[in-house]
């Protein structure tokens, strides 16, 4: 019998080890998407336990591991407990607090928090939050009138402001009288009066908080902070997280592989989701430290790793970028970074970073501030953004369907419904609206938030959450962002995608940076292309050549008819390009102060475009 069960056994190994080779070759990443989809199940499970919102889940962080270093900043460091001390203060100086106009400050109060990237942030939202109170996270280079609309918009009644940051409200204190708006500067003053100097108040409140004590939110899908997004035109809008929303982001940095022994390197603005609930959320989620910097510098940016023992950097691409193009330093490879998690990198970028600086781990992620849709890439595959495996949308459910760039929106079909797109084809990337995964829209304005919804997408009454991004998804499950659906331009009868261009141009050696956008030019139908490039540091624009290279890598109408040479890309604070002033400014050389060069088919080659030249493009004798 022994003797018989050998072949048996053998016979069973080897259709075992077929059976592994066929799925590494039909389905390679199956045993990554399962463990993926375990590991958020569980943190769903903790989240949902756990209990509390956000301020009582750090109180209870801090009480089980009160030694440990929580924040380093310019300040110094402080430990989980001296954090809770501090979250105290805040909380037991303003409990109660009157408002002008009658009320006092409670559960369900709006208060707006302008400070920057210091601990101070950190301690006026969560002392903010344990009282139940809805901070408005402001950023700080609103300039006196858009602060004022952010106020309005998310019906602030209060304003608790750093004193660094005092003098951008002062212009507008009249007008905050007028609205019975409260501030409350986090300094010792003197200032105006009706201003509240807190200084005093804080040194005089008490430190004791019990997690027991703070206010407890009813409803997890009620409203417990706002974000102010940038809208595509016009002045910020004030996207409603949920308390739901905020402690799901607790489980970030556990999701990639994080835990409490690392060491988070921050320097994203906390007043938007990546740096506040991402950033520090995800280091309380975990019980890691935060290297907390008020700026970004690549210069400094290694000397900091070593120094400060950083294993995990969360980036936004443009910095990743920052640090390939920084000129080679001796010791760049030695550090101990492992984990770099961030959104927006360029696979070319992706590359040169790895190739350059080590064997850092990193991890590609896709959301939206207001969206209901999260993606992540945690097979290390260049350029994806995530998974569309039937595994993940069981995480995290979405949809891919055809739009139409011309119209500005799906495509449907003869009953009304949307259309999936194939592999390979790009489309717009939505998700439904449920309980599990709901939508709180935008404060102050429903037509803002219904603008975002698709209804009867794929049957009668369901409703989706539309991101305004477009995404392609491959045959082997991956998903890649293309472009932001306000970014694509249509030019010759056909949609170009910004990101693939800028991704070619930036291919030529003597390009370091691109941003592609579409311009209209009098007389023509549609956008036309165009780049504003820098050029990498001792060369010089060779218009034949870069002809020849955008011939080579794309087809003939999303070749850029226009370039625009720049000593450097002009960034928002949030590190993205500025295209819709570049596409406002055109490319009318009377208008434009940088050199110009139009794309010249007679010549095969980029020129240099004068008034002469326009006066052509003008009046049609020289085509486009």
């Amino acid at each position: 019998m022994a003797v018989l069960a050998v072949p048996a056994v053998l016979a069973a190994l080897a259709v075992l080890a077929a059976l592994a080779l066929l799925q590494r070759s039909l389905r390679p990443h199956l045993w990554a998407d399962l463990a993926f989809a375990v590991r958020a199940a569980r943190c769903r499970r903790r989240a949902m336990r756990g209990g509390g919102g956000l301020a009582a889940r750090f109180l209870r962080a801090a009480r089980e591991a009160p030694a440990r270093p929580f924040l380093r900043a310019a300040g110094g460091t402080e430990p989980y407990a001296g954090a809770a001390r501090r979250v105290a203060r805040v909380a037991n100086a303003l409990r109660r607090r009157p408002l002008p106009g009658g009320g006092e400050l409670g559960p369900g109060v709006t208060v707006g928090l302008l400070v920057g990237n210091e601990p101070r942030f950190v301690w006026g939202w969560l002392g903010l939050a344990a009282l139940g109170a809805r901070p408005a996270f402001l950023g700080t280079a609103l300039r006196p009138p858009a602060l004022r609309h952010c106020l309005r918009a998310c019906g602030a009644r209060a304003l608790l402001v750093a004193d660094a940051l005092f003098t951008a409200v002062e212009p507008i204190l009249p007008s905050l009288r007028e609205d019975d708006v409260a501030v409350w500067v986090l300094g010792g003053g003197p200032y105006p009066p009706g201003v509240l100097a807190l200084q005093d108040l804080l040194d005089a409140a008490s430190e004791e908080l019990e997690p027991e004590d703070v206010w407890e939110p009813q409803d997890m899908n009620d409203t417990c902070l706002y974000i102010f997004t940038s809208g595509t035109t016009g002045l910020p809008k004030a996207a409603r997280i949920s308390h739901l929303k905020s402690i799901m982001c607790l489980s970030f940095y556990e999701l990639v592989g994080a835990s409490s022994r690392d060491v988070v390197y921050l320097a994203l603005p906390l007043y938007h989701m990546a740096g506040s609930l991402l950033g520090i959320g995800g280091c309380i989620g975990i019980g890691a430290t935060c290297v907390l910097k008020e700026k970004f510098s690549a210069s400094q940016f290694w000397d900091d790793c070593r120094a400060e023992g950083v294993t995990v950097f969360q980036y936004i691409g443009e910095l990743c970028r920052y640090l390939v193009n920084q000129p080679p330093r001796p010791g760049e490879r030695e550090h101990g970074l492992r984990l770099a998690v961030g959104s927006g990198l360029r696979p070319d970028v992706w590359r040169s970073f790895v190739r350059r600086f080590g064997d850092v781990r990193v991890v590609e992620t896709y959301g939206m501030t207001e969206g209901n849709v999260t993606l992540f890439n945690y097979t290390g595959t260049p350029g994806a953004v995530g998974r569309s495996s039937f595994i993940y949308k069981l995480v995290s459910p979405f949809e891919i369907v055809r739009y139409d760039v011309a119209r500005g929106a799906p495509v449907r079909d003869a009953a009304g419904r949307c259309v999936r797109v194939q592999p390979g084809e790009t489309g717009l990337l939505i998700a439904p609206v449920s309980p599990r995964t709901p939508f709180l829209g935008y404060a102050g304005s429903r037509e803002q938030s219904e603008q975002k919804l698709l209804r009867g997408v794929f049957a009668e009454g369901d409703t989706y959450f539309s991101t305004g991004d477009l995404m392609e998804q491959d045959r082997d499950q991956f998903v890649r962002f293309r472009d932001r659906t306000g970014d694509t331009y249509r030019w010759k009868g056909e949609n170009v995608a910004t990101t693939e261009v800028a991704e070619a141009l930036v291919a030529h050696e003597s390009l370091q940076e691109a941003t592609v956008y579409g311009v209209t030019v009098p007389g023509h139908e549609g956008r036309a292309g165009m780049a504003a490039l820098v050029l990498r540091p001792g060369c010089r624009l060779d218009g034949p050549a870069l002809y020849r290279h955008v011939e080579q890598l794309l087809p003939p109408y999303a070749r850029p008819r226009f370039l625009r040479l720049q000593e450097q890309l002009e960034m928002t604070e949030t590190f993205k390009q500025q295209k819709m002033r570049l596409a406002r400014e055109g490319c009318d050389p009377a208008r434009v102060p940088d050199p110009l060069f139009l794309l010249d088919e007679a010549t095969r080659a980029y020129v240099p475009l004068g008034p002469a030249l326009w006066e052509r493009v003008l009046d049609g004798r020289l085509r486009i």
